[in-house]
């Protein structure tokens, strides 16, 4: 694979999202900046060995992805994802949260890892990884900051995925409510939502909200 920043920067479909909380690649002039963050020596290796029929494969309308996801494209043949991680974004990524704990209400900073903060009209929802495995779902009005207290705390969520496209949904307890968000990092269509908040109590649906991943 070349390292032809400027060619390989116009055959990316922008936002490209990067693992939360680090910042999503916006556009072109983004891309060649931070180029070798996401495309270093080992996924370009892992790109130049790979084989057509071997190492791609078409997952219905989600697109072409090589091996387990690694990379994704559309059927135009444009960049839509990569899930693959470079040491120097492990790095990035861990200066980020170290000082994102220091700006958090003192009640969530402990956590194993952050997962993203969405936020629809209404509210702003921050979900953590627990050290226990479990998922903590938090919840501000969207005028309040995550500096102040949060109106909700529920703990011991899950995580359930939806196939080999990345959708998944975080879902949450809490008696005889339930609190899903589901993730949409391949949607149906380029008017999909990257997120819908959704509210049930029992079986009925209470609130229902698409979301901003931010």
């Amino acid at each position: 694979m070349s390292k032809n920043k400027e060619k390989i920067s116009l055959l990316v479909n922008y936002p490209l999202n990067r693992q939360y909380p680090i910042p999503p690649i916006k556009n072109k002039n983004e891309f060649i900046k931070r180029f070798e963050e996401v495309f270093d020596n080992n996924l370009i290796t892992m790109i130049s060995n790979s084989k057509v029929k071997k190492d791609w494969s078409q997952v219905g309308w989600r697109g072409i992805m090589l091996l387990n996801g690694e990379i994704w494209l559309d059927y135009d043949g444009k960049l839509i994802a990569t899930n693959y991680q470079s040491a120097s974004e492990q790095s990035k990524q861990k200066k980020i949260i170290n000082l994102d704990r220091t700006i958090l209400n003192s009640s969530l900073r402990d956590f194993l890892s952050p997962i993203c903060v969405l936020e629809t009209s209404k509210y702003r929802i921050r979900i953590d990884e627990m050290k226990d495995g479990g998922y903590r779902y938090a919840s501000w009005k969207i005028q309040q900051s995550m500096a102040e207290k949060p109106e909700m705390i529920v703990l011991n969520g899950k995580v359930e995925f939806h196939g080999s496209g990345g959708n998944h949904t975080y879902i949450f307890n809490s008696e005889d409510y339930s609190y899903e968000c589901d993730i949409v990092e391949l949607g149906e269509d380029e008017n999909s939502p990257p997120a819908v908040l959704r509210v049930k109590k029992g079986e009925k649906i209470l609130l229902n909200q698409n979301a901003k991943i931010k």
